[in-house]
């Protein structure tokens, strides 16, 4: 089924292009250095362009603007500062209600609030890298010996599946 709103599809999808080449993702597959400074200016033009959205239409779900830009509109937001990122994990949770979103996004939304209010993450899908050799590191994760049942409840695979796939990237 067609999105209601293709062209917030399209700018969403815009914005995602816009996104992924300041953080050195390219349309031909290659990758190039992260431009900081970039980031930063797209990921504050992004949020507002999101905030307006979401201001006209409500959250960009699946049946608004399609499954690939609604996916944008949660890498928007797993990009923004922290008010914004509150404010949208309480859209995304009624989103996933209604089936507009997944709950694998709400996730990683949700951990990266905890990531940003330095309290330990729910899902384990936060790394960092804290330049000291190791590479990078799992945040610190809730209850650590049910991560995998919580994992496994909003569609996430094992957590040592997900740290091999996240050591071979670097």
């Amino acid at each position: 089924m067609p999105p209601q709103l293709p062209y917030v599809a399209d700018e969403l999808m815009r914005r995602l292009a816009a996104d992924q080449y300041a953080r050195g993702v390219r349309d031909d597959g290659s990758t190039a250095a992260p431009d900081f400074d970039l980031m930063r200016t797209v990921d504050a033009d992004n949020t507002a362009a999101l905030q307006r959205i979401i201001d006209e239409h409500g959250w960009p779900g699946h049946s608004l603007v399609g499954e690939q830009a609604a996916n944008t509109a949660w890498l928007i937001a797993q990009h923004a500062d922290l008010e914004f990122q509150l404010r949208a994990l309480v859209l995304l949770r009624d989103a996933v209600d209604r089936g507009e979103a997944t709950a694998t996004q709400l996730a990683y939304l949700t951990d990266r609030c905890l990531l940003h209010q330095q309290l330990p993450q729910l899902y384990g899908t936060q790394y960092r890298d804290l330049n000291d050799g190791r590479g990078p590191q799992l945040w610190d994760v809730a209850d650590p010996d049910t991560l995998d049942a919580r994992r496994a409840e909003v569609g996430l695979g094992p957590q040592a599946e997900y740290e091999a796939a996240i050591r071979s990237t670097y």
